[in-house]
């Protein structure tokens, strides 16, 4: 068994608290706090007014939308030929469908997803079921419980899921004192065991809609990158998701990890955790790719012409 060494030592434990309890704060369904980001005031450097004014140049340039002209160009001609007018996509999940931390506010990778498919004409409405918080236990729930949530799937072409990363901050909130690897491995089998209980239950609802489950990236990389078995962790919880999806006809897993290698570039809002607008038109512009790829294979993204 590989243990994670009480996290190395005296101080990173500490650094792990009380990172993990900003971050629950933040993916708590019911918390209103404000949280700044962890490590944002060790980090602070003496104001600089041109560095300043460079880095706020720099911002703007990377914001100056490299994603959105991939999406309104390079996509476009993808999106009108395997979207069919009139489709209806269901997003549910966790924080990440809610579209958290997305300082545009324009809802995340969803909104982003909208926009960009109906620039030039109506061809889809998206419903958002996203709630921050959610775990794979709690999803199950809803798909059984919330009449709205499960007639929705029932009408819809296609299902978007964003779902798994706070079932391993569960493993985290409730081992942080005694954090070894077999506490996620043992989770990681209930993981696959809820994962296969929403794609079955999703099926019941409704057979026709075509499935995807969006992996998830690693948010400590940054901060604790001596800690190796954190970038496993996430590894094979994707790899889980991966192997799952595999097991359905019409479902399919779409990576999204190495979206978020490049030191270069920041794709993180203010919590350190959640994606900001960039980071979610990185997922955007993949789950795009993914879903246009599909082709004539996938009868939801065939126009009538085609038919």
């Amino acid at each position: 068994m590989i243990v994670i060494k009480k996290l190395l030592t005296t101080i990173v434990v500490i650094i792990t608290i009380l990172f993990i309890t900003i971050v629950t704060l933040h993916l708590n369904d019911d918390s209103v706090i404000e949280q700044k980001a962890p490590l944002e005031e060790v980090t602070l450097e003496e104001d600089n007014s041109e560095d300043s004014e460079e880095e706020t140049a720099e911002n703007v340039i990377t914001k100056e939308d490299p994603v959105r002209e991939f999406l309104s160009d390079n996509v476009r001609k993808a999106v009108q030929r395997f979207f069919a007018h009139d489709l209806y996509v269901v997003s549910i999940g966790d924080s990440l469908t809610e579209g958290v931390g997305d300082d545009a506010e324009n809802g995340g990778y969803v909104g982003v997803l909208e926009e960009a498919v109906n620039k030039e004409e109506q061809l889809v409405t998206i419903d958002n079921f996203g709630r921050r918080g959610n775990r794979t236990d709690q999803l199950i729930k809803r798909l059984e419980e919330e009449k709205e949530m499960i007639d929705a799937v029932d009408q819809a072409d296609m299902v978007l899921i964003t779902i798994g990363a706070n079932d391993i901050m569960q493993v985290f909130k409730n081992n942080f004192t005694d954090l070894e690897m077999d506490k996620f491995t043992s989770e990681q089998i209930r993981y696959e065991q809820r994962l296969n209980s929403i794609f079955t239950t999703l099926q019941d609802i409704n057979p026709d809609a075509s499935i995807y489950l969006i992996g998830f990236y690693n948010p400590f990389k940054e901060y604790f990158p001596e800690i190796e078995e954190l970038e496993y962790i996430v590894d094979s919880w994707n790899q889980i998701g991966s192997d799952v999806t595999e097991q359905y006809d019409q479902v399919e897993y779409i990576p999204i990890k190495d979206l978020f290698d490049d030191p270069d570039i920041q794709f993180f809002a203010d919590d350190n955790f959640h994606p900001n607008h960039i980071g979610y038109e990185m997922i955007a512009e993949r789950i795009l790719d993914y879903v246009t790829n599909e082709g004539e294979e996938n009868e939801p993204f065939r126009t009538s012409e085609e038919e």
